[in-house]
């Protein structure tokens, strides 16, 4: 049976969003193969997921520029192939008639007025098309992280000062709101906020809706996620670990804001101390380095040590495209979203930690902390994801 998914990109004209539209449109017409995707492997490839043919792209953005001539950047910048714009353009400007303005409404206007104009978009998205249901994801730009104590920690309270206040979620928790609002399932691939408040969280549950998150886990923190493990395991003590990130493109331009930069580096440092059990010297830092372009480095030292003391020391340098690593873990989310909310899950999604920097776990406090630490080793985040599809499958 087809199950028509749109899938609601926020930051639909960015190079991840370009990216993942552009695969879709190529795995739907046979023309590439699923490589990177979790999903096209076995056993997942059994669960009841919608097939590439059957996502619907829309989305929100600022920037007017269409996709089809960021297809062509990406094109020229080696990130998407050369044939894309020769056999995708059709693909391509069906995704971009459904991209909205996602502009703020007048200065000063109640949050509420923006809020609803999202909620309508999505409204509109899933009937227009017919779609059995809608998966959210945002890919905007990271934000400075929030103080959630802060913001009202009600489901009412949060309605009430939306009503009266132009200030009172960032925008990326402000698309949550609209996505629950409109009834769909919603992903955050960033390390801002999104969802991850208590009036939101409670709001899903409400609904009944599943949402997953935080940061999607694509270059240097995927290896930090094995090693970090291997160093445990065998009673290796890491002393110190040290990265620097280069990175281009949009994404070094904004982790150039202070407040964006902590909100990603905390996001890449939590796995560490949280797999090793201690605190370890070393920071993680971001450059901007125009030149890059669409293309990261990550070059990382890390030292420890062994029996009787002897010091050690491991390098490793990660050089790729986040848009090429991003697009197909983009696209596993959605189908997976789309099978859990197919089968009745609602809440966070705590089997799909295997994407992300920083996942949920289940249960919070009246605060939103976390009742326990999630499990950041990438085998044990795979034999979860595996042992849920497992009980799906069955």
């Amino acid at each position: 049976m087809r199950q028509q998914t749109g899938v609601w990109l926020v930051g639909a004209r960015g190079s991840v969003a370009t990216t993942t539209v552009a695969g879709a449109a190529a795995l739907a017409a046979g023309l590439a193969r699923p490589t990177g995707c979790v999903t096209a492997t076995r056993p997942l490839d059994r669960l009841p997921l919608p097939g590439f043919d059957e996502l619907v792209f829309g989305g929100h953005d600022i920037v007017p520029l269409p996709l089809r001539k960021r297809a062509e950047q990406l094109v020229e910048a080696g990130v998407l192939p050369a044939w894309v714009t020769a056999q995708l353009d059709a693909a391509l400007d069906t995704a971009d008639r459904e991209i909205r303005s996602g502009a703020r409404p007048a200065e000063g206007a109640p949050q509420a007025r923006h809020a609803d104009s999202l909620t309508a978009d999505l409204r509109s998205f899933r009937e227009r098309h017919g779609l059995d249901r809608v998966v959210v994801v945002n890919l905007s730009s990271t934000e400075p992280a929030v103080d959630p104590s802060c913001i009202p920690g009600t489901r009412e309270e949060l309605r009430r000062a939306l009503a009266e206040r132009s200030d009172v979620l960032p925008p990326s928790s402000l698309y949550a709101y609209a996505a629950l609002e409109a009834g769909c399932a919603y992903v955050n691939f960033t390390p801002s906020t999104g969802i991850r408040l208590p009036a939101l969280e409670s709001l899903a549950a409400d609904r009944a809706l599943p949402y997953a998150g935080r940061d999607g886990k694509t270059g240097e923190t995927l290896v930090k996620s094995v090693l970090a493990p291997m160093f445990a395991q065998r009673a290796l003590r890491v002393r110190s670990w040290s990265g620097t990130n280069l990175l281009g493109g949009g994404d070094g331009a904004t982790l150039r804001e202070p407040g964006a930069a902590r909100s990603k580096t905390e996001s890449k440092s939590r796995v560490l101390e949280e797999v090793l059990g201690h605190a370890v010297e070393g920071e993680t830092h971001i450059d901007d380095v125009p030149d890059l372009g669409e293309w990261k480095t990550a070059w990382d030292h890390i030292g420890f040590e062994g029996f009787l003391g002897v010091r050690m020391t491991m390098q490793f340098t990660w050089q790729g495209c986040d848009s090429a690593l991003a697009a197909p873990l983009v696209l596993d989310l959605v189908r997976l979203m789309a099978a859990a909310h197919r089968v009745g899950a609602s809440g966070p999604q705590t089997q799909f930690g295997f994407f992300f920097k920083d996942p949920f776990v289940a249960g919070s406090t009246p605060a939103g902390e976390p009742l326990a630490r999630p499990e950041h080793g990438l085998d044990a985040q795979y034999r979860a994801l595996l042992d849920w599809a497992g009980s799906v499958a069955s």
